[in-house]
């Protein structure tokens, strides 16, 4: 990747300064590209770009900054955008420090201010070039997030469509689903939880949800917009309050999506869902409150986290069969054995000491497989 260091005043930054707000930043006399699509959405607070601008008008370093040539010649911010805004917003007289504006210096004080030079790297390469160095500079705040890292080298129409509908404060996305996903939008958590769906629904099968989700963003990095995208998510969010009408805490953070892509085209009652449900809140029994809503789907019982009877309970239970299995009858040592409902918990059985059994590990395995 080539690099090159230079000097950049601001006057000449601030020139053709446009905030479009939803449709981007731009400055340098249109060149440059303040906030392209890849990058976060974050704003600085009132004491952060005033420190900025102290820094400025008294002559104080601020960190270097990155810009990427694109393929047009122009200019993407890679790092320093909120440094860039604050300095175009002060000059803008959009804000004040220490209650005087822009306008309000001295012709002398404005003029400093203008020739102030920003260090600053410009960089050229590949889209991949670029990635790697965004995670190696990023140090003006905030880690990146693997989705934000993404956005980097898929950024495109399909990209900006999708971060207006999974990214924004109170985007569409959060106003149907913050009841059931954990998460910032604003940190891409959200668009990143809906591509992972998307892109298992679609057959997408990477070894890993991160290349499973660079896959699908590669495929459609050119699309016109994320109506696909969109529309599924739609449905997923539809399927789940049509099964599970009663909200509770426990469904935020669930895998709907990937519960979708499996069950969806089954038939449930969402009555007789709920009763289910209810049941099993109450059930001390079940120690993992989330799993419940996958346990109604499919009956597997290692959702449930299911209460495990203590080690004293255990050792008296194997002190009573003198070390015998009570499936093959053969000896083991204690540490060879595990612990195992005599009346199965999905038949009333409770985790008691009077419950309890030693199996080998084999014989669990085999009753817990049937």
């Amino acid at each position: 990747m080539k690099i090159e260091l230079h000097r950049i005043p601001i006057r000449e930054i601030i020139d053709g300064y446009k905030d479009m707000k939803d449709d981007g930043v731009v400055g340098y006399g249109g060149r440059l590209n303040i906030r392209p699509a890849f990058q976060r959405e974050f704003i600085y607070n009132e004491k952060q770009r005033r420190d900025v601008i102290a820094s400025v008008l008294k002559d104080f370093p601020l960190n270097v900054m990155y810009w990427v040539i694109n393929s047009e010649g122009n200019y993407e911010m890679l790092d320093g955008q909120q440094r860039t805004i604050s300095i175009c917003q002060y000059a803008n007289d959009d804000f004040a420090l220490d209650n005087i504006g822009y306008m309000s210096l001295t012709k002398e004080r404005r003029e400093k201010f203008l020739d102030y030079e920003l260090m600053i790297y410009f960089c050229e390469g590949t889209e991949e070039e670029k990635l790697d160095w965004f995670e190696i500079i990023n140090i003006a705040g905030e880690r990146l997030t693997p989705q934000e890292s993404r956005n980097a080298v898929y950024a495109g129409t399909w990209l900006m469509d999708a971060k207006e509908h999974f990214s924004r404060t109170n985007c569409a996305a959060y106003a149907e689903a913050s009841d059931y996903m954990k998460g910032s939008a604003m940190r891409q958590e959200y668009l990143e939880t809906a591509i992972r769906w998307a892109a298992d629904h679609d057959g997408i099968r990477e070894r890993t949800p991160d290349k499973m989700i660079r896959e699908y963003m590669r495929l459609h990095q050119h699309d016109k917009d994320c109506g696909d995208l969109w529309l599924y998510f739609q449905r997923v969010i539809n399927w789940v309050k049509f099964l599970f009408p009663v909200t509770r805490k426990e469904m935020k953070g669930i895998q709907w999506g990937l519960l979708y892509n499996i069950h969806g085209d089954k038939s449930y009652n969402p009555k007789e869902l709920e009763q289910r449900i209810k049941a099993l809140m109450e059930d001390y029994e079940v120690t993992n409150k989330s799993g419940i809503y996958e346990y109604v789907l499919d009956g597997e019982t290692k959702h449930l986290s299911l209460r495990k009877f203590l080690d004293r309970d255990q050792r008296a239970a194997y002190e009573r069969q003198n070390g015998i299995c009570a499936k093959c009858g053969k000896h083991f040592e204690l540490k060879e054995m595990e612990a195992d409902h005599i009346t199965p918990w999905s038949r009333g059985g409770r985790t008691e000491p009077d419950n309890c059994q030693m199996l080998c590990r084999e014989c669990n395995r085999r009753k817990s497989n049937k």
